[in-house]
């Protein structure tokens, strides 16, 4: 659409007139989300909210949420016994004797104090189990039929008979 000066001046016509912008997009033949847009280009004085809001009738705001005191984190405990570090061996001196520098001890590192058990291994091989629904979804007897599923398919192979269903060439229904 091409904004010409007398579209330009009857939009700011109606702009001061207080007509919403779905109201002038009707009355200009265009789109309302066009006259937001060039109202905002012309910088004309913003609308008050289409929301209407009670303000005697308000509810009164909700106190803040107490704030949380002490510790939030688990505690962290320190490491009884210090880690050494390697020690390094320099070349041998002439004497034939290798001479080992001072070994320096890491600063001990801090480990986090878990607050539950880790859970138990997961399997290593997960065989894919049939994806076949049994019963009406959203009853408690739904399920799901479980078996083994055939190789790079989602279901058992009965299922799978049912679900994948080859599809007949019309000639042979001529014959």
């Amino acid at each position: 659409m091409e904004w010409t000066d007398e579209i330009i001046a009857r939009l700011r016509q109606l702009w001061d007139e207080g007509l919403s912008t779905a109201e002038i997009g009707r009355r200009l033949n265009i789109s309302k989300n066009s006259v937001v847009g060039k109202a905002h280009r012309l910088d004309l004085p913003a609308r008050p909210s289409p929301i209407r809001r009670d303000i005697s009738g308000a509810r009164p705001s909700r106190p803040a949420p107490a704030r949380v005191t002490g510790p939030t984190l688990p505690s962290l405990a320190i490491a009884a016994e210090p880690v050494p570090v390697m020690p390094h061996v320099t070349a041998a001196p002439a004497g034939g004797a290798s001479t080992v520098a001072a070994v320096r001890t890491a600063p001990p590192r801090p480990t986090l104090v878990a607050s539950r058990p880790p859970p138990p291994p997961r399997a290593v091989a997960r065989v894919p189990a049939c994806c076949w629904p049994i019963g009406e979804p959203g009853t408690p007897s739904f399920r799901f039929c479980g078996d083994p599923a055939m190789n790079g398919k989602p279901y058992c192979q009965p299922h799978a008979e049912i679900a994948y269903v080859r599809v007949r060439d019309r000639r042979e229904d001529v014959a």
